[in-house]
């Protein structure tokens, strides 16, 4: 690796348990991603700052001197619950963004020149240490969400497995190495959305999603007591709860209306092969995990992943539990991250 140049990454995130429920106050599993994004930090001596976010396709070099001569005044107001829509817009001016874009590329391209901009005037805070990575993720999180709770940056900055409810996150002590497949249907969804869509079904049936959102707040804690119980002594009759609890999740959440097609399709094709789907995160499209128990036959694992592709859908055989923000070295790296970080 040259000189000078750091790679780090950190690991992406999924919901076991307690999607929605969690909003009304209820338990939520959140767990860290064997997926990885990779980051190349390399200083230049031209005066410009450049951002290259190859897979999503946006490259923008800024001056640095044009940076320092910016009124960024309005980035020195304390700790908002998020920058304010005026604040947003006058960045994606300085980052010569659209007036009212707000595509997915757009906003990171936006929360990436705040968290310069903002950290560029602060002294002195400690490197490597995870508690600063995670308070300036969050601030990222809440240029692009708005008001988010916390458990993406929370689980991508210390990995292993997260235990959220009515703001309080903690950590699962050494939660175990679970393998899954991760499907993308690629179906867009809004969650504000589907949030909104509990939130008033909620409203219209109090008796009937009440107690609803009080029996997935039950599988999410009984799915971290047998995670518990895997970790102690594992045995096949766990990964077979941890199916059921699967399986029943996803209908109290087709219940709450956030299901759809696509995730219907993923489930009924994995369950021909044998195995438990359901989604994870909003719903309404989205992504879905499959549990892959150990005694899987390798070939049956192969297939389902096939079946999935087949329907369209974009599938990735990983594992969950995995650790948090890394910094690595050049041997360390495959060579197709070292390929697309454009060699080290």
């Amino acid at each position: 690796m040259r000189p000078g140049v750091l790679v780090v990454s950190a690991p992406g995130k999924i919901i076991l348990h307690g999607e929605h429920a969690v909003v009304h106050g209820k338990v939520a599993l959140a767990a860290a991603l064997n997926l990885r994004t990779f980051l190349k930090l390399q200083p230049l001596s031209d005066g410009k700052v450049t951002l290259n976010l190859a897979n999503i396709g946006i490259k923008q070099t800024w001056d640095v001197a044009n940076l320092q001569l910016l009124d960024t005044s309005f980035l020195e107001q304390g700790d908002v619950p998020a920058p304010t829509t005026e604040q947003v817009e006058k960045l994606k001016e300085v980052a010569g963004i659209p007036k009212n874009c707000a595509s997915p590329e757009h906003l990171a391209l936006t929360a990436f020149l705040y968290l310069y901009l903002t950290i560029c005037q602060k002294r002195g805070w400690p490197e490597e240490d995870l508690e600063v990575i995670n308070q300036w993720a969050f601030r990222g999180e809440r240029v692009i969400h708005g008001n988010p709770s916390g458990v993406d940056n929370a689980i991508s900055t210390w990995g292993g497995a997260l235990r959220y409810q009515q703001g309080k996150i903690s950590s699962l002590n050494r939660p175990p190495t679970l393998q899954i497949l991760l499907t993308n249907t690629k179906v867009p969804r809004s969650t504000k959305a589907l949030v909104a869509g509990v939130r008033n079904r909620l409203i219209k049936f109090p008796e009937i999603v009440g107690p609803l959102l009080t029996s997935i707040d039950a599988v999410s804690r009984k799915c971290e007591h047998v995670l518990a119980e895997v970790l102690a002594a594992p045995a096949l009759e766990h990964y077979l709860v941890l199916e059921e609890l699967i399986d029943m999740n996803q209908h109290q959440l087709n219940a709450l209306g956030v299901g759809h097609a696509s995730l219907d399709q993923l489930c009924q094709v994995t369950a021909a092969h044998g195995l438990h789907s359901k989604l994870t995160g909003a719903g309404g499209g989205g992504c879905g995990i499959t549990l892959l128990r150990p005694d899987l036959e390798r070939a049956k694992v192969e297939a389902a992943r096939q079946a999935l592709m087949d329907c369209g859908f974009d599938c990735w055989e990983t594992s969950i539990g995995a650790p948090g923000v890394s910094v690595h070295s050049a041997s360390s790296l495959h060579g197709p991250v070292c390929q697309a970080l454009g060699g080290l």
